[in-house]
């Protein structure tokens, strides 16, 4: 075997250097360990201030975002005009719409309105008779069927009451002069409106006196002997009170010419009555 298969290699043959255990290693060592030791407990308190920092910044950006949104938001979303349609009373009522037309509840409208059209019967034509029969139509009778109407005019009529010594009203109506076709003689008669009840009904004969009522221009009073508007023949002191002065008028000239035609009638009536009573004796 050769000699430089033998000689081991260089390199392979260095010793290991081996750190020497010194008083400064030892030193240097020591002081590594406590700064290692006191670097934990200075990065705590900066731990914990960076915490609360983002803590606060957590808690403030909501609070400015929230009052961005209510800035950004228009003004009909307020609660001054959500009466007048704002956003919070569109969103209830969508919710409202969306919860009518839940699944569920519309099934059940569904079924609710088949069930009613399925239970609806058939109307069938039924005829009932009548319990009481209408009889046939009665016309009444006003013993004015015989007469002709000269004169019309709507007013309103007064009594006079001697025992309290006042005017006491008997009713609003038609005045009419009515004449009778047979004997010719004219009559005043006067309705009540509504009712028709008569409130005048006496002739207009010869000794009546039609005079202005006292302060007014519309207004007459007159003395009737034998008013039968009550059934039985009383005297009365009447008084009638028109629209204004041309109907007081207009009333005045009818009822004056009634007055004289029937004064003719009347006096032919007693001259032929004398008549027959002297043939009679």
């Amino acid at each position: 075997m050769s000699a430089a298969g033998t000689e081991p290699l260089v390199e392979e043959t260095q010793p290991v250097e081996v750190p020497q255990t010194t008083e400064e290693t030892t030193t240097t060592e020591t002081a590594t360990s406590e700064v290692a030791t006191t670097e934990p407990a200075a990065e705590e308190p900066a731990a914990a201030e960076a915490t609360t920092a983002a803590s606060e910044t957590a808690a403030t950006e909501p609070a400015a975002t929230e009052t961005e949104a209510k800035e950004d938001a228009p003004v009909t979303s307020s609660a001054v005009f959500s009466m007048f349609g704002g956003g919070a009373k569109k969103e209830k009522k969508e919710d409202e719409d969306r919860g009518d037309t839940s699944g569920s509840a519309k099934a059940q409208r569904d079924a609710a309105k088949a069930e009613g059209e399925e239970e609806a019967p058939e109307s069938e034509d039924v005829h009932f008779e009548p319990v009481i029969k209408l009889t046939e139509k009665v016309e009444t009778k006003t013993n004015e069927e015989s007469e002709e109407q000269l004169f019309k005019m709507r007013a309103k009529l007064f009594r006079f009451i001697k025992e309290s010594n006042e005017w006491k009203e008997r009713g609003t109506g038609d005045v009419r002069l009515l004449k009778h076709k047979e004997n010719g003689r004219t009559r005043l008669v006067m309705r009540r409106d509504k009712t028709l009840k008569v409130c005048a009904n006496h002739y207009i004969v010869p000794d009546m006196k039609l005079a202005p009522n006292i302060g007014s221009d519309r207004s007459w009073v007159w003395n009737a002997a034998a008013d039968v508007s009550e059934g039985e023949p009383e005297a009365v002191t009447l008084a009638i009170r028109l629209a204004n002065s041309d109907n007081a008028n207009e009333f005045k000239d009818a009822f004056l010419k009634a007055q004289q035609e029937n004064e003719v009638l009347f006096k032919e009536a007693e001259a032929a009555a004398a008549a027959a009573e002297g043939t009679a004796e």
